[in-house]
This record gives C-alpha cells, sequence and structure tokens, in this order.
C-alpha cells in the first residue's frame, strides 16, 4: 500500500555525553512551566531548586526548541524593581498525533502541547487486519494535519488495550481484535514518516491525568480502564510499573466475587468478561433498553430516563467499584482515576463506585478528567509524555 503523505520530521540531533543530566533537569524546568506558567524564571528556580544560572539555561534550551516563549506582559515584584518578563508554555507551533486502536473504531486525534484536542475524528473498523487499520489511521492523521498546515506534528502517540510492549512498539496480544506481535511502531512510521511511540490504554491514561488531569502532584496513581477491554495501571512518583516485556497491568481474568458471564478462557466471572462494553450492551438488548451495539446508546437511554438503563450502568459501576476495591487494598495509591461510561456521565454511577470500592477510600476514587475526549487523550499522551520527559530530544532542532 502507498505511504501516506505526512508532514516529515527531521531525525532530532544527537547529544553530548552529558546529556542525561541535562534532559532531567530541562524536563523538571518544562513540567513547571506547564504547571504554573506564565511564571517567572526566578519562581521555576526556587520551585524546582534548580540554580536560576540553570533555569536560565534550560530556558534557553527549550525556547530555542519552539516550546516555551516570554509572555507578552512583564510582572514587577511587589510593584518595584526591574520587571520580571515570565516564560510559558508555547502551544502555538507544534502538535502531536494521537492514534487510539479500539475495538470497533480507531480514534484519530491532534492535540496541543498542553493536552488540549485540537481535531479529531472517529474511522470505524472495516475489518480489524493490523495493516488495513494502521494504513486508515496513517490517512486520517494526514487529513486532519492538512487543516493545521502551519502547526509542526513532533510525532504519533499509539494507544492500544491489550498487552502492548512499549520497548519495541508492538501489540503483542489483543484478544478482541485478533492481533498478535503486531509492529505498531514500525508499521505506522513507515506510513506517516514520524516518530511512533506505543503504549497501553490505561498507562497511557495515567501519563495524561499526571500530565493535564485530576492526578496531577499525586504520589501514586492507579487507573482501572474499562470498555470493550478491561485492564490497569499504576504509577508512582511519575513513574508507570511496566514489568517484564511491559505486561504489568492485565487484570482481564481477575475473578468477580458472584459473576456469572462466561469468558473465552473458559472459566465464569472473569473481570473483563463482566465489565466488557460488549456485556453491557447485550444486557440491554436482551432488557429491551437498545438494539443497539453502542455503550453510548445505553448512556443515551438513561440520560432520557430509562430506569432499566440507569440500573444497568450503575450495577456496572458498582462491580467497578468491588474491582477498583481490591487493587486498592493490594496497591493502596494516594489517587484512583477510573474510565467507564457510566461514572463519566452519572454521579449515581460514581456514588455506586466509591460504594462498593470503600467508603473510607471514596475520596481518593476519581473519574476521568476527560470525559469528552479520553481516546483522543490517551494516544496524544503516548507522545506527550515522552516529550515532556525528554523535551531536549523529543524536540527538534529549529533553524
Amino acid at each position: 500500500m502507498p505511504r501516506t503523505a505526512v508532514p516529515a520530521l527531521a531525525s532530532p540531533v544527537p547529544r553530548a555525553a552529558d546529556s542525561d543530566r541535562r534532559r532531567t533537569s530541562a524536563s523538571v524546568v518544562l513540567r513547571s512551566v506547564l504547571e504554573h506558567g506564565p511564571v517567572a524564571r526566578s519562581t521555576v528556580a526556587r520551585l524546582t531548586g534548580l540554580s536560576p544560572a540553570s533555569v536560565t539555561e534550560h530556558c534557553a534550551r527549550l525556547a530555542e526548541r519552539g516550546l516555551i516563549r516570554e509572555s507578552a506582559v512583564p510582572r514587577r515584584s511587589n510593584g518595584v524593581g526591574r520587571p520580571h518578563v515570565p516564560v510559558d508554555l508555547d502551544d502555538r507551533r507544534f502538535l502531536v498525533a494521537g492514534v487510539h486502536v479500539a475495538v470497533p473504531y480507531t480514534t484519530v486525534a491532534l492535540l496541543d502541547l498542553r493536552g488540549r484536542v485540537v481535531a479529531r475524528r472517529e474511522l470505524r473498523h472495516g475489518g480489524t487486519e493490523p495493516g488495513r487499520v494502521l494504513a486508515r489511521a496513517a490517512e486520517g492523521l494526514a487529513g486532519l494535519l492538512s487543516g493545521v498546515p502551519d502547526r509542526r506534528p513532533l510525532g504519533v502517540g499509539v494507544a492500544v488495550g491489550g498487552w502492548v510492549d512499549r520497548e519495541t512498539g508492538t501489540v503483542v496480544e489483543h484478544e478482541l481484535l485478533g492481533w498478535r506481535e503486531v509492529p505498531v511502531r514500525e508499521l505506522l512510521g513507515a506510513r506517516t514518516g514520524l516518530p511512533v511511540r506505543v503504549d497501553g490504554h490505561a498507562r497511557a491514561l495515567v501519563h495524561g491525568e499526571r500530565l493535564f488531569g485530576r492526578a496531577r502532584g499525586s504520589r501514586s496513581v492507579l487507573h482501572l480502564f474499562v470498555g470493550n477491554m478491561v485492564d490497569a495501571a499504576f504509577a508512582t512518583h511519575d513513574e508507570v510499573h511496566y514489568g517484564p516485556r511491559s505486561a504489568a497491568g492485565a487484570i482481564a481474568h481477575l475473578p468477580v466475587p458472584g459473576g456469572t458471564e462466561p469468558c473465552p478462557c473458559g472459566r465464569t466471572g472473569c473481570l473483563q468478561a463482566e465489565l466488557s462494553e460488549r456485556t453491557l450492551c447485550r444486557r440491554a438488548r436482551a432488557a429491551g433498553v437498545t438494539d443497539s451495539a453502542n455503550p453510548m446508546h445505553v448512556v443515551a437511554a438513561a440520560a432520557g430516563g430509562n430506569a432499566v438503563a440507569r440500573r444497568l450502568l450503575v450495577d456496572r459501576a458498582r462491580a467497578t467499584g468491588r474491582a477498583a476495591g481490591l487493587l486498592l487494598d493490594v496497591l493502596n495509591p494516594e489517587t484512583v482515576v477510573v474510565t467507564e461510561v457510566g461514572v463519566m456521565h452519572f454521579e449515581d454511577c460514581l456514588n455506586a463506585l466509591r460504594e462498593a470500592a470503600g467508603d473510607s477510600r471514596a475520596a481518593a476514587v476519581l473519574p476521568t478528567s476527560f470525559p469528552d475526549s479520553v481516546l483522543a487523550v490517551a494516544g496524544g499522551s503516548v507522545m506527550l509524555d515522552a516529550l515532556f520527559r525528554d523535551p531536549l530530544s523529543a524536540s527538534p532542532e529549529l533553524i
């Protein structure tokens, strides 16, 4: 198949031997500007513990790469003395592309450096053969990028359910798509000409939450993703736990007490079989709520006053809460973020989830920070995490 034309990005310039220390400090500075900007360099030094000279040097490097800029309005300290010229994130030049591959469709999107969705599109699958799905994703991204010719793409982040090996950019196994050992980074990179990073969607959303969401500043975060696929991710002190070949977070076959759904593994009551959106929609069809396989139609019915639809969503949220409670007991995170359609849209679903998770921990359980754009943010956050971790090599040199 022909390569899709997407604006090319020059390969990063190799760094000096001391770049690891320099990159770490640059990351700290960029994160501080993201969180506090517009902010004076002296304030960044105070917040980060870096010397004023070091902050000034890193700000210059980040400005050279187009990642930060001086704010238009200088500020005076206590109204006297020389005005400080604050710096802020420059979200005008660059974008990252995001791809989220779900079971029925792929979401392609463009995000700015603050994690805000600039454009997005859903592409229904006409078959799940990996080459075809990724080719359509590349074409969709090319179409979105053609609408913003003045913005430069830094790369493509891809989020997928199932077992994803981040280091090799490979989907090792996605049961529902039928994917095995799919080299996503290689395939999509060849079609776009852009750097590509790949991760599991639960881990991708942990990155999004800690950068742009409610979990910012939290010392430990558990994310529970409940869609057609059910998986989890856990991070402490900004580091997501991956495990050997990035296999951590596989919870699909955890047993649910009282579960009745048969699972393809041969058992009954596995977590994914019980909580899958496929199960929700099948139950909704059996109850006469909808004849659709789209979970948002169940949400719409509940919002329109259908008591049966609302009960199905509350029951699912309660079962999700029991699963969250088990993980809370094992991992004891400071914050739990849950991505689940009922919890995102209805307060009684969130309350049911919190109650099932345990009243003493209810305040720690939060819905996703991105209810209207969660899949787009998942894809984009894979690349944005790489940028904010190592901005001096993940961003291009400007000439």
